[in-house]
């Protein structure tokens, strides 16, 4: 391995959204700084199993709603 070309490894404090911290070792930052997490494993929808419910306000109910009534040539709607 070439010396001088890799970047620092250090020991750094992340801290999670419910303000539980666990150290882990990284090249961001510097050695004892602190990553606050404004999402991670605990909060975010992809691992808490959580749903995107569809509303009125999604791209294709806008659609639907702005072209209703809209007749195309040849008689469909």
């Amino acid at each position: 391995m070439k010396s001088g070309i890799h970047p620092k490894y250090h020991e750094i404090t992340v801290v999670m959204t419910d303000g539980t911290s666990f150290k882990t070792r990284t090249t961001w930052g510097k050695p004892g700084d602190t990553m606050n997490l404004d999402i991670d494993p605990k909060t975010h929808p992809a691992w808490v199993g959580g749903q995107r419910k569809l509303t009125d306000a999604g791209q294709l109910s806008r659609f639907n709603k702005r072209f209703k009534g809209m007749t195309f040539p040849g008689g469909t709607a």
